[in-house]
């Protein structure tokens, strides 16, 4: 099995079907109210666990691991070609054109946001348009570069596009930037991005897609011959498509970066460095200063080569079956809330992300009970996406000002938010009965009434109930 898991990966015929035994950590058991039981992750949203052909090709390259670029042992001549290579791979996932673009890596989604944020050249006067659906780290970096204003959500949590042409002539030429999530990490629900791209284009500005949920779970494209729908930037983390190793990618057009100072400055950016200047090498050195996270550069491209193998028909299938599955089940649950599209019909239409609450239970109760007593991880609250989940909720101003008042006083009780699950291409549909087993119960009653709030951390645990985590882990 080992060696049969490298070759299906590199020959491109690996089925969806053998991809949960390739699963780091499948099987893995953990402690609850009621004994050890098999883990299920629900939480690829925030972020996905790997796989053996990614840990084995991380595992393989150590043994070859050195620091990158004008290194003349033969370690470090492999290590320049491993990380370059990998962005090679990167760029032709989404069809970038390196005459036109460059490939940077950062840290996360948000580093490359922020890091965008400071060389896009925005000066005062000079409006962002993003959205009432964004998570925080597409809307804050903007905010201290330029006038930000939101386009606005229709009923059903969709983005308006009718706000977005108002917004559009309201602003006019002042308009320089569209910042727009791919999909979002609350509902799933997929933008049209083609839609956008091309109503930026004619009112003159240009488009940032936040990919980080949308990326690993439907292809995208940045059409760069096309003269409307092209995309000018894209940014997306290798640690929710299952390369959790910490790297975030930019790719953007190279004439931001060529001029201008790099956001950072250190090592590797410079060609020549006197007492009295600094001149600053070629793209894309000039933004990546220091070391890079060189494994976890090679891991997203191993990461990448596997999805390849898979194919997105078979990825976007799963997903969606997974997903109309769990709708059409939850829908049957009356205590059972559901945000966002419910209609298991439309599930390929949409990402594997559910967000619910259950009767009037706190949100962070229900996914407590989840981990201690079904062995689930999910998520809960808002997400970092504050703005979207409370109109999903329809908090009003009052209440949406006292929950601010109690947090600035250190209490999380009352934070508006929901329960999340989110499928990845792993999950199978004999987890998602045991989820809604557990979900079945709590709507019942039929849970442990010995949970216990940290009104400071906003989260339950059962009275008396203790965790030894050294008894699993050990650094």
């Amino acid at each position: 099995m080992h060696q049969s898991s490298r070759v299906a990966v590199r020959t491109g015929a690996l089925s969806i079907d053998d991809v949960p035994q390739l699963l780091v950590g499948a099987g893995t058991v953990v402690p609850t109210l009621h004994g050890t039981k098999r883990y299920i992750n629900f939480d690829n949203a925030a972020s996905t666990p790997t796989f053996r052909p990614i840990m084995e090709s991380v595992n393989d390259f150590l043994q070859w691991y050195s620091n990158v670029h004008r290194g003349t042992g033969f370690k470090s001549q492999l290590s320049s070609w491993a990380y370059e290579e990998s962005r090679d791979i990167v760029a032709g996932f989404v069809n970038a054109d390196l005459t036109k673009h460059v490939v940077l890596f950062t840290k996360n989604t948000t580093e490359a946001i922020n890091k965008l944020s400071h060389r896009i050249g925005l000066s005062a006067g000079d409006v962002v348009l993003t959205t009432l659906m964004e998570h925080h780290s597409n809307e804050l970096p903007w905010r201290r570069v330029g006038q930000v204003d939101h386009i606005g959500l229709e009923a059903d949590g969709t983005i308006s596009k009718s706000d977005f042409f108002n917004k559009l002539k309201q602003y006019g030429s002042r308009v320089k930037l569209v910042a727009i999530t791919g999909a979002s990490n609350v509902t799933g629900y997929i933008n049209d991005i083609d839609f956008f791209a091309a109503e930026t284009h004619k009112a003159g500005a240009k488009i940032i897609v936040d990919g980080a949920q949308l990326v690993p779970h439907r292809p995208v494209d940045m059409k760069p011959g096309d003269p409307a729908c092209y995309l000018d930037y894209l940014v997306f983390s290798a640690h929710k498509m299952y390369a959790p190793f910490g790297v975030g990618v930019i790719i953007g057009e190279k004439a931001t970066f060529l001029q201008g100072e790099p956001a950072e400055v250190g090592g590797r950016v410079v060609d020549i460095v006197t007492l009295e200047e600094a001149y600053w090498t070629d793209l894309p050195e000039k933004e990546e200063a220091g070391t890079p996270d060189i494994v976890g550069v090679v891991a997203l491209g191993k990461a990448i080569r596997l999805m390849q193998a898979i194919g997105w028909d078979d990825i976007i299938r799963h997903e969606s079956e997974l997903t109309a599955y769990a709708l059409t089940e939850l829908k049957k649950i009356p205590e059972v809330v559901l945000y966002g599209d419910t209609d298991p019909a439309r599930a390929s239409e949409r990402l594997g992300v559910i967000s619910l609450n259950i009767g009037d239970l706190p949100h962070a109760l229900s996914a407590a009970i989840l981990s201690y007593e079904g062995a689930i991880g999910v998520r809960s609250g808002c997400f970092c996406a504050h703005v979207y989940v409370k109109n999903l909720l329809h908090v009003g101003a009052e209440e949406a000002k006292k929950v601010e008042h109690e947090i600035l006083a250190r209490d999380r009780s009352h934070i508006p938010g929901t329960v999340r699950i989110s499928f990845g291409i792993y999950n199978i549909k004999d987890e998602v009965d045991e989820f809604l087993l557990v979900i079945r119960k709590i709507a019942a009653g039929e849970y442990s009434k010995d949970y216990v709030l940290n009104k400071e951390a906003g989260e339950y645990a059962p009275k008396g109930f203790r965790l030894n985590f050294e008894d699993y882990f050990r650094i």
